[in-house]
């Protein structure tokens, strides 16, 4: 089954729906690549990707293990690199609200965020440095 189709719509700009859900997305260049930057960047979304896809494994193990990361929020830091120009380094900053979360707990979700598809996909030349802040 197909998964998105995407249109071109000028300027710079695409519109992506989700096939199934019919839900889009919009992206724009960005500013430093001769776009208006009114909406993520193609790369914007990869590495937001990268912090939904582990929040969405985390969630998995937190239902699995039956524990609680509701709340929890991702700071996502794209880093751009040159010649070629590329996504060089993604920085993940996680928090988790209070909850009193075991050392066992946070193994699980640490061991979790390193399966995730999207983690697994990137290159291994694209740095990716992931903190954990458990308040």
């Amino acid at each position: 089954m197909v998964t998105s189709r995407i249109v071109y719509e000028g300027n710079l700009r695409i519109r992506s729906v989700h096939v199934r859900s019919q839900q889009h997305i919009i992206t724009d260049a960005p500013v430093d690549n001769m776009g208006k930057g009114e909406a993520f960047s193609p790369t914007d979304l990869m590495a937001t990707s990268l912090g939904n896809c582990m929040l969405t494994i985390m969630g998995i193990a937190a239902q699995t293990h039956q524990f609680n990361i509701d709340g929890t929020t991702a700071e996502i830091t794209k880093i751009m690199a040159s010649n070629p120009r590329r996504i060089g380094e993604i920085k993940v900053e996680l928090t988790f609200p209070p909850n009193n979360y075991t050392d066992k707990i946070k193994k699980i979700l640490r061991a979790a965020s390193r399966t995730c598809p999207v983690a697994l996909s990137l290159h291994p030349d694209i740095k990716q440095h992931v903190r954990f802040h458990f308040l």
